[in-house]
């Protein structure tokens, strides 16, 4: 059993355990990288409680495990995050792009319950892989996870795009304010 004890008053100094056994603030670089994970995948979840398509539901599971792996990653620095990973999340951005219109336009957050959730995770993506960048500059981080991160960002932009176009529902383009 991995987590026998919730509870264990360890952190009540401020402090948390990484995979290895030693103890960093809780506002580390690390730390918050690692809760921005978090959060992005409880986005991932709160979207996943929405009617999306059986493809795209697949495919977000599979993001929210590979978040997982990427967090423990980061909390054990001697690991190391799959390259299988990057590799799917290339593969379906050329699969769900293929399928939609070129962008003529910018396009607003929004559209479908659904789709509007997944442009907020894309901007969690985006922040935690700021988080990343910041983590980087002071430690060494897993090989692929800031590419990782990077192209999640650009797969929800056309997951949401995806989600929309399954719905019928026309995508709200930015106007410009011309004088």
């Amino acid at each position: 059993m991995r987590l026998g004890k919730i509870t264990t008053r360890t952190g009540d100094d401020g402090s948390t355990g990484l995979a290895d056994g030693s103890r960093i603030a809780k506002d580390s670089a690390r730390i918050c990288a690692i809760g921005m994970l978090d959060e992005l995948n409880s986005h991932i979840g709160v979207l996943l409680a929405e009617p999306v398509p059986e493809n795209i539901r697949a495919e977000l599971l599979r993001i929210q495990n590979d978040l997982f792996d990427l967090g423990g990653a980061l909390a054990s620095p001697a690991s190391l995050f799959s390259d299988a990973s990057l590799t799917r999340l290339d593969a379906a951005i050329a699969h769900y792009n293929a399928a939609l219109p070129p962008l003529k336009e910018f396009i607003l957050p929004g559209g479908t319950r659904a789709a509007a959730l997944c442009h907020v995770a894309r901007t969690v993506a985006r922040r935690a892989e700021r988080d990343l960048v910041q983590l980087m500059r002071n430690e060494a981080l897993p090989g692929n996870g800031l590419l990782y991160l990077n192209r999640l960002s650009d797969l929800l932009f056309i997951l949401s795009r995806s989600i929309n176009k399954a719905a019928n529902q026309p995508e709200a383009q930015w106007q410009r304010d011309t004088p």
